[in-house]
C-alpha cells in the first residue's frame, strides 16, 4: 500500500493530518457523472456535511455538483467555494433565524422544512426581506435502514422530518402562506446503507405517498431522496469507487417518477470517503500484559467515528515490510475510548512509522475537535505533494 502515499513528502509534514488523493476524488465524481448523464431529470447535490475541505469543495464543485447544507455555516462556504445558490439546498432539523436569512439572502434553491414551527419563521423572515422561499418537506417516512442505530434518519422515533399523518396537514398550511412556495417532497433514511433493499422500500414508501396526493390533485414538482449510499471500509483499494450505477438504477427502476418532476440525490459519503486517509506517527510501541499497544500521535480529536460509533477503518503501516504482529492501536487522549482498532495485523511498528487510517475522507476532518487542547489537523490533496 506504501506505493498511493508519497511517504517522502510527509515526512516535511506535521502529523497526524489528512491526505486527500484527488485522482480518487476525480475518478469517484467522473462515475456519478457517467450515471447520472443516462438520466434528463436526476439531480446530483453533494452533502457538505461530510468533508467541506475548501480544496475537496472546489474539485467537487467544478463536477458540476450541486450542495446539500445543513448549517448557515455550510451554506457559507458552498457559496465561498463556487457552487451556484440554486443549486444549494438547506436542511435541518434545527434552523436558527440567521442561518435561514442567509439562505434567503443567497436565494438558495430550497429549504428541506421538517416542522410547521420552521415553516412559519421561514415565512416570517421571507416576508421581511419581501421574498418567497421555495420549500421541501422532509417527510419521515417509517423506513428502516440496516446500518448503525446512530445514523439511522427515517424511522418515526428518530427526530428527523414530518410524520406521513401530518404531512397533508402541514401542505395545506404552506399553501395559506403568502412568502413561501411548497415545491417539494425531502426523504432521507440513513447514512452507509448498502443493501439496495432500503433504497427500495423508500421508493415504494414514496409511491405511496405520491398517489395520495394526486388523489387530492396535488402535483410535486422534485422529489429529493437523500442520500445514504455506503462504501466498502475493509477494501477501500479493490472497491475505491461505490456501485454508483446500481444505486441509481434502483432508483428508476422502483421510483414512480413523473415526467415533470426533478429527482435530486445528496450524496456525501460515498463522494468523498474512499479519496482521505488519517496519516499519523507512531509515538511508542508499548508491550502491555496479554496484548502490545501502538501508540499513535493521532487521536479521537482527529478521527472520532471508532470511538463514537465503532466505526471500522482499515489500518495499515505504510512504511514497513516487515513481518506481521498484532497490535491494539490507540491514541494519546485520556479516554478509555480512544482505540482506532483491537488485536489488528501490521507490518511490525516502530516508533516513527506512519501509520494510515484509510476511507476517512467523510466525517474525519469535518469532526475534528480541540479536546484536551489539541490543534485541528490539517488537510492535504496529493496535488500539493506531488
Amino acid at each position: 500500500m506504501k506505493g498511493i502515499f508519497p511517504i517522502n513528502k510527509f515526512s516535511e509534514l506535521r502529523t497526524p493530518f489528512y491526505y486527500y488523493d484527488t485522482q480518487v476524488l476525480r475518478d469517484t465524481l467522473s462515475g456519478i457523472r457517467t450515471e447520472v448523464s443516462k438520466y434528463d431529470n436526476y439531480s446530483v447535490h453533494y452533502a457538505v456535511k461530510a468533508n467541506a475541505n475548501p480544496k475537496v469543495l472546489a474539485i467537487i464543485r467544478e463536477n458540476g455538483l450541486g450542495a446539500d447544507c445543513v448549517s448557515g455555516g455550510e451554506i457559507r462556504a458552498a457559496v465561498k467555494a463556487g457552487f451556484p445558490a440554486g443549486r444549494i439546498v438547506f436542511a435541518g432539523v434545527g434552523k436558527a433565524d440567521w442561518e435561514i436569512n442567509i439562505g434567503l439572502d443567497y436565494n438558495i434553491f430550497c429549504f428541506n422544512v421538517e416542522s410547521v414551527p420552521e415553516l412559519e419563521v421561514i415565512n416570517e423572515l421571507a416576508a421581511v426581506k419581501g421574498k418567497v422561499a421555495n420549500v421541501a418537506f422532509r417527510i419521515n417516512p417509517n423506513v428502516g435502514a440496516h446500518t448503525h442505530a446512530n445514523i439511522t434518519t427515517g424511522l418515526a422515533e428518530n427526530k428527523f422530518g414530518i410524520s406521513m399523518q401530518d404531512m397533508d396537514y402541514v401542505i395545506d398550511v404552506a399553501q395559506e402562506m403568502k412568502n413561501v412556495k411548497f415545491i417539494g417532497l425531502h426523504f432521507h433514511i440513513g447514512s452507509q446503507i448498502l443493501d439496495m433493499g432500503d433504497f427500495v422500500a423508500l421508493c415504494n414508501r414514496i409511491n405511496e405517498l405520491q398517489d395520495k396526493l394526486e388523489a387530492r390533485r396535488i402535483c410535486i414538482e422534485h422529489i429529493n431522496v437523500g442520500g445514504g449510499l455506503g462504501i466498502d471500509y475493509a477494501h477501500p483499494n479493490r472497491q475505491a469507487i461505490p456501485d454508483f450505477k446500481k444505486y441509481f438504477t434502483t432508483y428508476d427502476e422502483h421510483l414512480k417518477l413523473r415526467s415533470y418532476q426533478t429527482l435530486h440525490f445528496e450524496l456525501g459519503r460515498s463522494v468523498v470517503g474512499q479519496c482521505g486517509s488519517l496519516i499519523s506517527r507512531v509515538l511508542y510501541v508499548k508491550q502491555g500484559t496479554n496484548k502490545q499497544f501502538a501508540i499513535l500521535d493521532a487521536g479521537m480529536t482527529d478521527l472520532i467515528r471508532p470511538a463514537l460509533y465503532q466505526a471500522f477503518h482499515k489500518i495499515e503501516n505504510i512504511t514497513s515490510d516487515a513481518p506481521m504482529q498484532t497490535y491494539d492501536v490507540v491514541g494519546p487522549i485520556c479516554e478509555s475510548s480512544d482505540v482506532f482498532g483491537k488485536a489488528i495485523d501490521l507490518n511490525t511498528v516502530k516508533r516513527g512509522d506512519f501509520i494510515a487510517l484509510r476511507s476517512a475522507g467523510a466525517y474525519g476532518e469535518i469532526m475534528a475537535s480541540s479536546y484536551n487542547c489539541r490543534e485541528l489537523p490539517q488537510g492535504y490533496i496529493s496535488e500539493e505533494l506531488a
